[in-house]
């Protein structure tokens, strides 16, 4: 981690609006919010977030609200580090929560013999309108193209045509926790480009 002095620097630059003092601050809390985030969500329900995503989301809220300038008293590593134990805590506690809730399953698998009783065709309604089916084409033409990266789209549309990681990783002749690495940074510029 960085030395005491280049955090007070960065956490100043981040309160005046300063957004690549972002980077080497995740890059030094990165580690420890998802070990945080991992301990609280011990036993909780998992769904389509993960301890990553709590870290991720945290930091982000952390950073919104530091530009904001509504850390008046954040001077330094220490102050830092509480508002994200904090911050961190409570995204793992509402994402625990929000899968734990009964219409949610209350945390329990859906197992096949549930699914077949289920009237498909009640849960999914009608097929989409052409209209709507060109709308959504597009609209993942329009994030397929934001990424900008081929080998980014490449794992994005293998994702989605539901290959597994395993699978992705075999195609590109890499390992799995590189196609992992790729989906995150995915995650990343598609909720940037949907924020904006």
């Amino acid at each position: 981690m960085a030395s005491d002095g280049s955090i007070t620097r960065l956490i100043v630059l981040l309160k005046q609006g300063e957004r690549a003092a972002a980077q080497p601050l995740w890059d030094a809390y990165f580690q420890r919010l998802v070990a945080l985030a991992r301990a609280r969500l011990r036993g909780a329900p998992r769904g389509m977030a993960d301890e990553e995503d709590v870290a991720l989301s945290a930091f982000d809220s952390f950073c919104r609200a530091a530009a904001d300038g509504r850390f008046p008293r954040l001077d330094d590593r220490d102050d830092l580090w509480q508002l994200l134990f904090v911050l961190t805590v409570r995204k793992a506690i509402g994402l625990a929560r929000h899968q734990g809730r009964v219409r949610r399953g209350g945390g329990r698998v859906a197992s096949l013999e549930d699914l077949a009783a289920w009237d498909l065709d009640a849960v999914l309604g009608p097929a989409p309108t052409p209209e709507l089916a060109a709308q959504m084409a597009e609209e993942c033409q329009r994030l397929l193209d934001s990424l900008g990266d081929e080998s980014l789209r490449a794992v994005a549309r293998w994702r989605m045509e539901g290959w597994s990681n395993r699978e992705i990783a075999e195609r590109l002749g890499c390992v799995e926790h590189t196609v992992e690495r790729k989906l995150r940074s995915i995650r990343r510029l598609w909720s940037e480009e949907v924020e904006s």
